[in-house]
């Protein structure tokens, strides 16, 4: 099994950005969509609530949210649960994958700080 990067060569955790975006997600061997919310993030992973039954360790999930009303999707695999939700890794597929976590932050940081339009213009641009 590959070992994935949960931080940086150091040993340190990525740096997390508190937020409240709303997600929906598959678990690998369900058909069925469920809810959740993340609460925090980092390019490697984020912290996922959900109240719809437990997650289990190395479970995989296909994350859906929407970024500047687009929507966005990418792989995770559960790697610790607490009794209120998981942490989840990101399991980028290639650049694009990568380039939309961080995506994601940059428009959780840019509303923070008053340039979510200058976001929204960027984006619409790209799409």
């Amino acid at each position: 099994m590959k070992k994935r990067i949960l931080s940086n060569s150091d040993g340190i955790p990525a740096p997390r950005t508190p937020l409240h975006i709303e997600v929906s997600f598959k678990k690998s061997y369900s058909r069925k969509d469920s809810q959740g919310v993340l609460k925090n993030i980092s390019i490697s992973g984020a912290f996922l609530v959900c109240n719809e039954g437990p997650f289990k360790k190395e479970e995989k999930l296909s994350l859906t949210f929407e970024v500047s009303g687009r929507a966005r999707s990418i792989q995770a695999q559960v790697v610790w649960i607490n009794g209120a939700g998981a942490g989840i890794q990101f399991l980028p597929q290639n650049n694009r994958d990568v380039q939309i976590v961080d995506d994601l932050i940059y428009f959780v940081e840019s509303k923070r700080t008053g340039t979510k339009d200058i976001l929204d213009k960027i984006l619409k641009k790209v799409a």
